[in-house]
């Protein structure tokens, strides 16, 4: 799964500068291309792209999962475990607040992972996971 093509995604955002504050700063993303309403962010390797709207609910609900509700929509980037870890550190670092904390979900069952769930400034939900064993990514 190494030779994965990067995805593209590009999610509303009410307020660029706080954008570029979390996205850059806070996650350490680099920007790429902007202008006036979008600015093009580096998300390990992949692109994502925030665009000025009016403000809107940019969480439609939630789902239980292992004993969490989790935010739909979201989205995020399986890493692996040492960059999981030190993303959960730089966050944890910034203040940010987790929707759902740092911790191991499916302990000992297929699908084993770490996970994480917080919100950007304009509200969009993340996630970012690591496999001990990406062969499990799409265990049943």
């Amino acid at each position: 799964m190494a030779d994965i093509a990067p995805f593209h995604i590009a999610f509303p955002v009410d307020d660029l500068d706080a954008a570029r504050h979390f996205y850059g700063t806070v996650m350490g993303c680099p920007e790429g291309r902007s202008a006036a309403d979008w600015i093009d962010f580096n998300l390990y390797g992949h692109q994502i792209v925030a665009h000025r709207v009016e403000r809107r609910e940019a969480v439609a609900g939630h789902n239980p999962v292992d004993g969490h509700d989790v935010p739909v929509p979201h989205f995020g980037v399986v890493l692996p475990p040492a960059e999981w870890q030190a993303l959960a550190a730089r966050l944890q670092g910034h203040g940010v607040d987790f929707v759902i904390e740092p911790h191991t979900r499916f302990p000992g069952q297929p699908g084993e992972q770490s996970t994480m769930f917080f919100l950007d400034p304009a509200g969009n939900a993340l996630e970012f996971k690591a496999f001990a064993d990406l062969g499990q990514l799409f265990a049943k």
